[in-house]
């Protein structure tokens, strides 16, 4: 294997973080980040929010009559200011832009000549649902330049490729499965008994927060939500100043959690998806962390591809009125729970790290891998051994107390 020992900047980014900061946004900054730490990257960060959209909407309504897009791409480049362009100085091997949706694509009309600058040129696109295509087709179209293009979202590979004539691959969500292992130094004592973040069911929440009152039971859940999300009925969502410090958060409260709800992506918001069935980010966490994911994943081959352990989830109703009784069926099995994290948090050191989604970017344009690449996968296998090697952590629980 050639190794990339030159340090100089060749992978260049660009990220909407500072102007998109919603708490569901946090995992793709992550993803950013493991590809700034581990290439010596640059990363550009889009900031004039205001100047990007003034900028698409003239774009947007010039493109309804000027089929050749001569004018609109010129008024648009013209309306955003000076200051808020990018002008390289350096040429890349690889410019690899990061969105989370479609919508977002506009920012690369910031950055000048990157085309010219970059060897190649791919980009990831995290949320890209069909039944939206028809509203952002005008933005694919700014792909076009685009030796390749990754999409977070497996149903809709095929027409994103079709829409801009490219190779599209899916690219599911990764982990920073490193700071989410919980096995770093040792098996963290699980104080929380369940948690349960994001969309949810009433119902499941209501008997969860009975079981605790009634068993003493550390029960953890959102109580805030942003003002005027439309489905804030469903979802509890919120904007957060420091992706970095978020993701931290989340990692220690599933390292310390024994029970964790998981699901499919917006399975209480059919009308988001238009019936099709992808894997959110909660999946890839809660097994990092090594708890028990209980809830309704996708009934999808990718999803057993991807998840292709025993009791990598435990099957839960997500209106699941009677969950005390599969926690305590499950408390009852501390051989299987154990069995559960372990498989949990090796499989994912094994698939689902950022690193491993980065490699196959990498082999998509036969790029060698940095140092710092290979010296991430040399300590996730270390630590898989250092796992395998250790005594599983057989603890028992009564539904009223942990008992050490």
């Amino acid at each position: 294997m050639t190794l990339c020992t030159d340090y100089r900047s060749y992978v260049l980014g660009l990220s909407v973080r500072q102007i998109r900061n919603l708490v569901g946004f946090t995992s793709l900054y992550e993803f950013e980040d493991i590809i700034q730490n581990n290439n010596h990257a640059s990363l550009i960060q889009i900031k004039d929010h205001q100047a990007i959209e003034a900028s698409r909407k003239i774009y947007k309504a010039f493109k309804a009559i000027d089929k050749s897009g001569n004018l609109s791409n010129f008024l648009s480049r013209h309306y955003i200011p000076n200051q808020s362009r990018f002008h390289l100085q350096n040429d890349y091997d690889l410019f690899f832009p990061s969105f989370n949706s479609p919508f977002e694509l506009f920012a690369l009309k910031s950055v000048e000549g990157w085309r010219d600058r970059s060897r190649y040129a791919a980009c990831f696109i995290n949320e890209v649902w069909e039944r939206e295509l028809k509203d952002c087709t005008y933005l694919l179209e700014l792909l076009k330049d685009f030796d390749h293009i990754f999409v977070g979202l497996h149903h809709s590979v095929n027409s994103v490729s079709q829409l801009t004539g490219k190779p599209c691959t899916y690219l599911p969500i990764g982990i920073d499965a490193l700071t989410f292992c919980p096995f770093v130094r040792s098996e963290k004592v699980r104080n929380i008994d369940i948690c349960n973040i994001g969309r949810r069911s009433d119902i499941t929440h209501r008997a969860l927060l009975d079981l605790a009152e009634q068993n003493d039971l550390f029960y953890y859940y959102d109580t805030v939500s942003t003002s005027g999300v439309a489905d804030a009925a469903k979802q509890t969502t919120f904007h957060v100043k420091n992706h970095q410090e978020h993701r931290l958060l989340l990692a220690n409260l599933l390292k310390h959690s024994r029970y964790f709800i998981a699901n499919r992506a917006f399975i209480n918001a059919p009308e988001r998806t238009g019936g099709k069935s992808e894997i959110p980010s909660r999946f890839f966490e809660g097994a990092a962390a090594g708890t028990v994911m209980m809830g309704t994943p996708p009934e999808t081959g990718v999803f057993k591809e991807y998840f292709d352990w025993e009791d990598a989830v435990v099957h839960l109703p997500f209106d699941a009125p009677d969950i005390a009784t599969a926690i305590a069926d499950l408390d009852a099995q501390p051989e299987r729970v154990a069995a559960i994290r372990r498989n949990n948090v090796i499989n994912a050191l094994l698939k689902h790290d950022w690193l491993h989604r980065l490699q196959v970017v990498y082999d998509t344009f036969d790029l060698p891998p940095s140092l710092a690449m290979v010296e991430r996968s040399q300590k996730i296998s270390a630590l898989v051994d250092q796992i395998q090697q250790q005594a599983p952590d057989v603890r028992h629980y009564s539904m009223s107390k942990a008992i050490p």
